[in-house]
């Protein structure tokens, strides 16, 4: 499948870039053509695989290059503002091409939480292939401003993308482990899943084409449902048997091991890590990518692990497929669209609102502005009636 990323903000970016440098080293060319878009211009400077051309500074009259400190309000009133710098970028993608757009961006911050959604928005407006968000949720840790800005950011930015993929930050920290130190670690997770996902549908010169080929259809098709989406993978070493010198017919992996295999990856990567952790029970939708070398791409393994996700999420449209690499594992990549069973989105705008109160009874303080900076607090949040207001 064929993608045109834009990465807003500077976690947008970082992410983008963790996915190009997958699709480099594993030689596929999934990723079409790229573009980053920051407030900030420290931060593009800082990007390393995207080219200078293709580096959007928006709000440079208004912010200097400096940023929008976490302000996602002001993040997408520059997005409006400068929105024909970034489409004239988009203008040079080779849209025909391309099977859909992936717009990403950090949920928490100020640029790309406010800028993802008027960007995706336009998108939408202009073209007919899909446009779809890339969200990364902060850590609870970042304090309530980041979760109020996720909130707001992810209750706009899911209805102007056709399927929203979410990301958890908290769900994949590691214990002792600094948020700063963890950046790089979490962005290789979300590439080597989107990797997966997106390379099954291509194939390069003198590479095995799967008995059942996953191709962009497939993916589209699955997130044709809408709303929000989650990525699991996990992955299982082989040993290959040796060749066997002068025999007529070389060893081959013992069946019954190889349908095993494969359901039990499958398994691992539905119910252990998630991007978001999700009930199973509801999902619309499901696609499965079996992926490895061919010898342990069981087509009975595939087709068992398929049933168990059918029946595990109790939906039928539940598709699966092999993907043939050249490797050391056999990998699962689960893609479930359509969640609706989330804790921590239930959580995520449960403190948003406590936090949104909150604000604004700090304005109409006479000491808001310093006490609005240091709103940091904590604490347990309340399920209130109160609507979250979205960015516009």
């Amino acid at each position: 499948m064929k993608l045109a990323l834009v990465g807003a903000g500077q976690a947008g970016g970082k992410v983008m870039e963790a996915i190009m440098m997958y699709d480099r080293r594993a030689e596929v060319g999934f990723v079409a053509d790229a573009i980053a878009v920051n407030t900030a211009r420290a931060d593009l400077v800082g990007l390393e695989a995207t080219p200078l051309e293709r580096r959007v500074l928006i709000g440079g009259a208004r912010l200097k290059g400096h940023g929008t400190g976490a302000d996602n309000e002001l993040g997408a009133d520059v997005a409006r503002d400068d929105l024909t710098e970034v489409m004239r970028a988009v203008d040079d993608v080779a849209v025909h091409e391309i099977d859909a757009f992936l717009v990403i961006a950090g949920l928490g911050g100020g640029t790309g939480s406010g800028a993802a959604p008027v960007i995706a928005r336009e998108l939408r407006r202009r073209h007919a292939e899909p446009v779809y968000g890339l969200g990364i949720l902060p850590s609870r840790t970042e304090g309530n401003i980041y979760t109020l800005n996720a909130a707001r950011s992810f209750v706009t930015l899911v209805d102007q993308v056709d399927n929203l993929l979410l990301f958890d930050n908290d769900a994949w920290r590691e214990g002792g482990e600094s948020l700063r130190t963890s950046y790089d670690r979490l962005n290789a997770e979300i590439a080597r899943r989107l990797g997966v996902l997106f390379s099954a549908g291509e194939v390069k010169e003198g590479q095995a084409v799967g008995e059942s080929v996953v191709d962009a259809s497939e993916i589209i098709n699955t997130l044709g449902s809408g709303g929000i989406s989650t990525l699991g993978y996990a992955a299982t070493a082989v040993d290959r048997p040796k060749p066997r010198l002068f025999a007529r017919r070389q060893p081959a992996p013992d069946v019954g091991d190889s349908t095993n295999r494969i359901l039990t990856t499958v398994r691992r990567a539905a119910l252990g890590r998630l991007t978001l952790p999700c009930e199973l029970a509801g999902v619309e939708r499901g696609l499965l990518v079996a992926a490895g070398p061919p010898a342990y791409l069981d087509r009975r393994g595939i087709e068992r692990a398929r049933r168990w996700l059918e029946e595990t999420t109790g939906s039928m449209e539940i598709r699966g497929g092999d993907y043939p690499l050249d490797s050391g594992y056999v990998a699962a990549v689960v893609l479930l669209s359509g969640v609706s069973d989330v804790p921590r989105i239930e959580e995520l705008k449960a403190t948003a609102v406590e936090t949104q109160q909150r604000v604004r009874e700090l304005e109409a303080d006479a000491d808001a502005p310093e006490a609005l900076r240091d709103l940091t607090w904590s604490g347990e949040a309340d399920d209130g009636d109160e609507d979250l207001d979205p960015l516009f």
